[in-house]
């Protein structure tokens, strides 16, 4: 009777050994599929983070092509010879084939003692500067002349700084600090 039993138990195991591999190939393609879609999301969120870091790049470089910078002398012109009255300057765009309004760049006026936002300040395409478009947009190789006035509160007299700070509307603000000389003359070059 044992030797029935044992035959019948193989006999009952023999037709599932196809059926143990089947299954096995089942769960092997399923943890596969899992896999690949895990991948393809990590894929996925890794394209999308790529490119949002190049839309940043991009910002930054369009940031930047709106900069301008000083070209020459900085000038401190003197009235009286006791204070300072106003401060000279050209800008020119640091990138070409960008324009800025000079109508709504911006001009502040801070030292030790006093912040003066948006100060009078007179932009005007310099002397010997070819227009190139409008009057009031500084364009590829043209210069325009800041003239500064500085602010009636503000005392600055001889070996004192100050900071005449540009901001356009696109790009980096330019800042420019500067000590007068001990000597105040009509016109000086302010280094």
């Amino acid at each position: 009777m044992y030797k029935k039993m044992v035959r019948a138990l193989r006999n009952l195991h023999r037709g599932q050994r196809g059926v143990t591999g089947l299954e096995t190939a089942i769960i092997l393609i399923a943890f596969v599929t899992v896999a690949s879609i895990v991948a393809y999301s990590v894929l996925s969120a890794g394209v999308y983070s790529a490119e949002r870091s190049k839309e940043t790049v991009f910002m930054g470089v369009k940031q930047a092509q709106g900069t301008v910078a000083i070209k020459g002398s900085l000038l401190g012109l003197s009235d009286n010879l006791t204070e300072l009255d106003r401060v000279q300057f050209s800008i020119a765009l640091t990138i070409p084939d960008v324009k800025i309004d000079t109508g709504a760049i911006v001009v502040n006026y801070f030292d030790d003692e006093i912040h003066s936002e948006g100060v009078s300040a007179n932009i005007s395409l310099s002397n010997g500067s070819t227009e190139r478009g409008s009057a009031a947009m500084l364009e590829n190789d043209e210069q325009h002349t800041v003239t500064v006035t500085i602010p009636a509160a503000a005392n600055v007299t001889a070996c004192d700084d100050f900071t005449i700070q540009v901001i356009p509307p696109a790009g980096a603000a330019l800042s420019l600090t500067r000590i007068m000389p001990a000597g105040l003359e009509k016109v000086m070059d302010l280094y």
